[in-house]
């Protein structure tokens, strides 16, 4: 019986070069784990593709890895890394920073501080939330981790686009550094509804229970991407009182606040959730509302099992721990963050 071949590799330089038609979709597979010799085919082509493709290539390969977790594009990754494009450096980076390639942490903190485009060194910085999460569960040496923190606090508080500075706090959100609570409570309290916004995004990433009161409230909030950001950090922290106003919001108007309710109620299961989100299965005509649903009912399984694995452990006599109040976390929150759009 005939094995599978690998499609020849100067296939898919042929067809990359070949712009008069569409470059075939069975091809983007083959693109993953490269050896050696095709990356280094690449490397000597790559200048000759049109900025067009090379960004439509990292494109369909970021989608393609967000689609199947064990395709790894890291060497067409790190090739596009230096391309003179802007965008195309920017999803080299969102490709690259899902794989947790430690050598190329510095390369990450420089472009958040040097590169000269803007959208870049967000996404940069954004990559950045890798390495502090690394740091925190002690898999990098305190010395990188430490690297890491004091560019992010650079670029929070310094003077590039607010864009820069809100993806550096929310890689911030990960850390156990001292000054990081308070740099996101001052966000929460700017009139920018976008640092609100990276503030709840920060609290979502920090597995800190002084924040619930305040996820809790904006889950009421006028705008849309606020309620949306409120729903996804009360399921990252675990917030079991949001549940009621979480299964209210599966009925909210924006789909963005409806998808991040019910990944949310994925995370924190409780009584009635699977029943209400199998009805929202059966009703929606949303395909990637459906798509979401199913997605979350296989999330809910994984949850409900460690629940009960947890109640094993737990003393019957162990009592809830006590929430922080609002008041515990005012801070003066004058001349921060000037919003300096650019």
């Amino acid at each position: 019986m005939p094995t599978n071949q690998p499609i020849p590799f100067n296939l898919l330089i042929e067809a990359l070069l070949d712009e008069s038609k569409p470059f075939p979709p069975r091809y983007l597979n083959r693109f993953s784990d490269l050896d050696p010799a095709d990356a280094s085919t690449l490397v000597a082509t790559w200048s000759k593709i049109s900025p067009r493709r090379r960004f439509a290539l990292l494109e369909d390969l970021e989608e393609l890895h967000l689609a199947d977790d064990l395709l790894c594009f890291e060497e067409v990754g790190r090739i596009a890394l230096k391309d003179s494009e802007p965008d195309v450096r920017r999803r080299a980076v969102q490709i690259l920073r899902e794989y947790e390639l430690v050598d190329l942490m510095p390369t990450f903190i420089h472009m958040s501080e040097h590169d000269q485009d803007a959208e870049v060194r967000a996404a940069s910085a954004a990559a950045l939330a890798t390495y502090i999460y690394l740091g925190e569960v002690e898999d990098i040496s305190p010395k990188k981790l430490l690297q890491v923190e004091e560019c992010l606090l650079k670029l929070t508080s310094g003077s590039d686009t607010t864009l820069v500075r809100r993806r550096a706090l929310e890689a911030l959100g990960f850390s156990s550094r001292k000054e990081v609570p308070e740099l996101i409570n001052k966000a929460y309290a700017s009139p920018d509804l976008d640092w609100l916004v990276t503030a709840l995004f920060a609290m979502g990433r920090s597995a800190n229970s002084r924040w619930n009161q305040k996820v809790l409230k904006m889950l009421d909030h006028q705008h849309p991407p606020v309620r949306a950001e409120a729903a996804s950090a009360a399921g990252e922290l675990e917030i079991n009182a949001a549940i009621p106003r979480l299964l209210e919001l599966l009925e909210d108007s924006d789909i963005d606040v409806r998808m991040a309710s019910i990944w949310a109620l994925s995370q924190l299961g409780g009584e009635g959730v699977r029943r209400r989100l199998e009805e929202m299965l059966e009703s929606t005509d949303d395909d990637e509302e459906a798509n979401q649903i199913d997605n979350a009912l296989e999330n809910l399984e994984f949850t409900e099992e460690m629940k009960d694995l947890a109640l094993l452990e737990i003393p019957e006599d162990a009592e809830e721990p006590e929430l922080a109040s609002e008041d515990d976390l005012d801070v003066d929150t004058d001349d921060f963050l000037s919003e300096e759009e650019d």
